[in-house]
C-alpha cells in the first residue's frame, strides 16, 4: 500500500488534507439542459476538504481490511493539485506485486472522453467539424433508415444519440466478430428513434470516430491521441491495446474472487480493445491525475476552455441514469450525456462523470467544475464495493449528510467480500453478458 507524503505536505502548506440504456425524448436533445457550461469558480472550505480526505483514507483502510478488491488506485484533485493519492492491494495477487501509482489499468469506457477530446482538438485545427456528416467521410456508413444515414454527424455518434438501440452489436463483438464487419451491418438494425432524438449507449458505433479521424487526417487514431493528448499532458504510461498493457513495467491483472479473502488473476480479454475509441485506453493513476487536471481546466494549452465547454455541454437526456444505484436515486436530480461524459445534477451541483467496466476491471471518474475538485478510481476486480466510495467523498465535499453508500460500516466479516463478489459474479453471468459491458 502506498499513501504519498504529498497528502501530509499539503496539510502543512495549505491547511488541506489536502448499465446503459436508451430513453425516448421529446423536442430538442438540448432543450432540457439545466447545467451552466462554465460555472463561476468557487473554493471548497479547506477544513471540509481536509476532513473529507481523512475520512476517505479511513474508508479505504476498511476496504482493504475486507479484501473487497484485488487492487485499487485512487486520487483526489483540488484546484489543479493532487491532494490525495492512495493505492492498495495487488497488481498481481499470484506474485504479490503491489499496485503503485504507476501501475497501468484498463480504463474501459473512460476511454470515450479521450476520443472526444482528440476530436475536439482536431475540430479546433479545422480538420473536421462536430456537424461533419458521416456519409461525407465514410462511404461504407449506412443505417437502416436511409434518410437518417444522411443526417448522422460526428456529434451524434460521440453524444450517444445516433438512434440505435442500446449497446448495438456488443453481444456479437463479445462473440469475436470483428469491428470492421459489425459497422458494415448497422444498416440491418431497426432504429430506436430518429438521429438525435433519443439516447442509446454504443461502443461499436461510437468507434466510427476512429475511421472518421483517419479519413480526415491520414493518421491512425491511437497516434492522434498520443500526439495531441497523452504526450502534451505528460501521460507517460498511457497507451492503447492489450499488447501495450502487457508491455507496461507494472500492469494490473484482472482478478476473480476465489473465496475467503483470496483473488486469482486471469488473462485480459481482447474483445473491447477492438473498439479502441470506445474502450481501448490503458493508463496509470499518475496519468489519470494529469487527465483530471486537464478536464477541470488546468491545462488550457492542451484543452482550452472553449473546447471543455463543448465536451461537457449537456446533450441528450438520460433519465434512466438517475435510478441505477442507491446513491444516484438519492443524489441525482438531472442527467444528460455530453460528448464522452455524463453530466449529472448531484446534490444541486453540476457533476461531470463517467464509469467503465470490462471483465476484471472497474473505473470511475468525476468532478465538480464549479469547485475544480474531482476523483478518479480504478480497480482490477469485479467487486462493486469501491463504486460507493466516490459518492461518499462527493457528499463530504459538498457538506451533504453522510451515507454509507459502499456498505463498509456494517458488521460484514473481513473475509466475506470476495466470496460475496464471486456469488454476485455468478448471478450476473446467469443473467447474460450485459453486466460485463462498459458503463
Amino acid at each position: 500500500m502506498s499513501f504519498r507524503n504529498l497528502f501530509l505536505l499539503i496539510v502543512g502548506a495549505t491547511g488541506l488534507a489536502g448499465a446503459p440504456a436508451w430513453a425516448q425524448v421529446t423536442g430538442s436533445a438540448e432543450s432540457t439542459a439545466t447545467h451552466p457550461v462554465t460555472p463561476k469558480h468557487e473554493e471548497l472550505p479547506p477544513e471540509r476538504v481536509k476532513e473529507t480526505l481523512v475520512a476517505y483514507k479511513s474508508w479505504l483502510d476498511d476496504l482493504e481490511k475486507r479484501n473487497a478488491v484485488a487492487g485499487m488506485a485512487t486520487a483526489v484533485v483540488v484546484d489543479d493539485k493532487v491532494v490525495f493519492e492512495h493505492t492498495l492491494g495487488y497488481a498481481d495477487a499470484a506474485t504479490g506485486e503491489p499496485v503503485t501509482p504507476d501501475t497501468v489499468f484498463r480504463l474501459a469506457s473512460l476511454s470515450k472522453a479521450f476520443a472526444t477530446a482528440v476530436t475536439g482538438v482536431l475540430v479546433d485545427d479545422g480538420k473536421l467539424g462536430w456537424d461533419t456528416k458521416l456519409t461525407d467521410v465514410l462511404p461504407f456508413f449506412k443505417l437502416k433508415d436511409a434518410q437518417a444515414s444522411n443526417l448522422a454527424t460526428v456529434r451524434d455518434i460521440l453524444g450517444q444519440r445516433l438512434g440505435l438501440p442500446r449497446n448495438t452489436y456488443d453481444n456479437m463483438l463479445e462473440g469475436n466478430i470483428s469491428y470492421e464487419e459489425l459497422v458494415r451491418k448497422l444498416d440491418e438494425v431497426d432504429m430506436a428513434c430518429g438521429v438525435g432524438q433519443c439516447y442509446g449507449y454504443q461502443n461499436v458505433a461510437f468507434s466510427l470516430i476512429g475511421d472518421v479521424l483517419y479519413a480526415q487526417t491520414g493518421e491512425f487514431f491511437y497516434r492522434l491521441v498520443d500526439k495531441n493528448i497523452f504526450f502534451p499532458l505528460g501521460m507517460k504510461t498511457a497507451s492503447y491495446g492489450r499488447d501495450a498493457l502487457e508491455s507496461s513495467k507494472s500492469w494490473a491483472r484482472p482478478h476473480r474472487a476465489a473465496g475467503r479473502g483470496s483473488w486469482v488473476p486471469f488473462e485480459p480479454k481482447e474483445t473491447y480493445y477492438r473498439v479502441a475509441p470506445a474502450a481501448g485506453v490503458n493508463a496509470s493513476l499518475h496519468d489519470m491525475e494529469q487527465w483530471l487536471i486537464a478536464q477541470m481546466g488546468g491545462r488550457p494549452d492542451v484543452l482550452p476552455p472553449s473546447l471543455l465547454d463543448t465536451l461537457h455541454d449537456p446533450g441528450v437526456p438520460t433519465p434512466i441514469e438517475m435510478h441505477s444505484t442507491p446513491w444516484r436515486r438519492a443524489r441525482i436530480t438531472d442527467a444528460h450525456y455530453a460528448l464522452g461524459w455524463r453530466v449529472f445534477r448531484y446534490g444541486g451541483e453540476t457533476l461531470i462523470f463517467h464509469a467503465g467496466a470490462v471483465e476484471g476491471y472497474r473505473t470511475m471518474i468525476g468532478f465538480f467544475p464549479k469547485y475544480h475538485a474531482g476523483i478518479v478510481s480504478m480497480w482490477n476486480s469485479a467487486g462493486p464495493v469501491p463504486s460507493g466510495l466516490m459518492p461518499m467523498v462527493f457528499d463530504s465535499m459538498l457538506g451533504l449528510p453522510h451515507v454509507d453508500w459502499a456498505d463498509l460500516e456494517g458488521a460484514e466479516p473481513e473475509d466475506i467480500a470476495p466470496a460475496k463478489a464471486a456469488r454476485n459474479g455468478k448471478k450476473a453471468k446467469a443473467t447474460g453478458k450485459k453486466a460485463k459491458r462498459k458503463k
